[in-house]
């Protein structure tokens, strides 16, 4: 039997892809709450709410988020300072910091005083996905995608999006929230000579 090659970061990074329909987003939370956990749900939720990268709301601390609608967060990566809205989904993270005890993590591992892993977070992703069948493409990036290609629909500015999520040049947020792919294939399914 052939062992299957392990996924580097970077190539997790590319295959994944945004939740495009608004429904399979609704069935991830459904799935998340039910199968997985609270914790699950809401690093779901604040990640395709904010587009952070998984490593920075890893990071998150109780004492960061708890009382506010507006939180600056300095990003792992880029070392650049973002001002982070959470005014929508403010109660919901506030209901679930209550039911939080004995740790300053916003998502708690079971296995000692720190946050949950990266690799953890993949699992509950991909848990909660087979189960509404979406076993495809589903990656802890999934949530930062998500978040850039629904900012996007919503405001078509694709500038200030990529000031969002700190790339060097709109041709590469485009391609990172998959729209330039989706462009190209409507685009074709109408062209004949």
């Amino acid at each position: 039997m052939p062992s299957e090659k392990k996924k580097s970061k970077k190539d997790e990074i590319k295959d994944v892809q945004p939740i495009r329909s608004k429904e399979k987003l609704k069935d991830m939370k459904w799935s998340l709450k039910r199968h997985c956990s609270d914790r699950d749900y809401i690093l779901f939720l604040i990640g395709i709410n904010t587009g952070l990268r998984v490593s920075d709301l890893l990071n998150l601390k109780i004492k960061d988020i708890k009382g506010k609608k507006k939180v600056s967060i300095k990003e792992g990566k880029t070392k650049k300072v973002r001002l982070i809205q959470l005014s929508g989904i403010y109660e919901e993270i506030n209901d679930y910091i209550k039911t939080l005890e004995g740790t300053e993590w916003m998502f708690p591992s079971r296995k000692g005083d720190k946050a949950i892993s990266r690799i953890q977070a993949y699992r509950q992703l991909n848990k909660a996905a087979e189960m509404v069948d979406m076993p495809d493409g589903i990656g802890t990036h999934t949530m930062r995608k998500t978040f850039g290609y629904h900012y996007y629909k919503k405001h078509s500015d694709i500038a200030a999006l990529q000031t969002i999520l700190n790339h060097s040049h709109p041709s590469i947020t485009l391609k990172y929230i998959g729209i330039t792919d989706e462009e190209i294939e409507n685009s074709l399914q109408t062209f004949k000579l």
